[in-house]
């Protein structure tokens, strides 16, 4: 039997929330170096004509657990990505060495440790909510249906629980990612 369409929906949003997540605790920083921690960070180049992100304007690979490359695609923007980095408030601070910049990456603080532990669990906190909107969205629209006399209450019954289900699968998720990144975090 396929899968009900409704169903596929549901997950399909509620792994879209979680992937949105990812993304953004990617961005928390962990005291190792990854390209994620600037590969959004906007510069203003070409004379301040443009404002793009970092991605956008070089390839940034890691050295090592404490060090970030950047190869600018443009020689010109060099300056540029500097300056965007070092004014961005990160926490690093970026350097030209010949035809590339370097950023070595400090390691966290106890008490800045903390502080990102606690940004993270923000963070999970807010994906939980977009889940639990997902299911609160979709379970108005079947108790709708089910008024509406568009589906009997034997099928209303059966697809909350499906939902539920999923709901909790996605809840014990987040829970996982939650342990994954405060051990990260405690790593020194």
């Amino acid at each position: 039997m396929a899968e009900d369409p409704l169903i596929l929906d549901v997950k399909s949003r509620m792994q879209k929330a979680v992937a949105v997540l990812i993304e953004d605790l990617g961005t928390i920083r962990t005291g190792r170096a990854t390209p994620a921690l600037i590969e959004n960070t906007v510069i203003s180049s070409y004379g301040g004509t443009q404002n793009l992100k970092l991605q956008e304007l070089a390839t940034i690979t890691t050295e090592g657990v404490r060090s970030l490359i950047i190869a600018p695609f443009d020689q010109t923007v060099i300056g540029d990505i500097e300056k965007g980095i070092n004014s961005a408030n990160l926490g690093f601070t970026a350097s030209v060495d010949g035809s590339i910049i370097r950023i070595n990456i400090p390691p966290l603080t106890s008490e800045r440790r903390d502080e990102f532990i606690k940004l993270a669990n923000t963070k999970i906190e807010g994906g939980r909510i977009m889940v639990r909107q997902v299911r609160h969205d979709v379970m108005a629209s079947l108790k709708r249906s089910f008024e509406a006399k568009e589906i009997s209450e034997d099928d209303r019954k059966r697809l909350e629980k499906e939902i539920q289900n999923i709901t909790d699968e996605m809840m014990a998720e987040l829970e996982i990612l939650r342990h994954k990144k405060e051990e990260e975090l405690n790593q020194v």
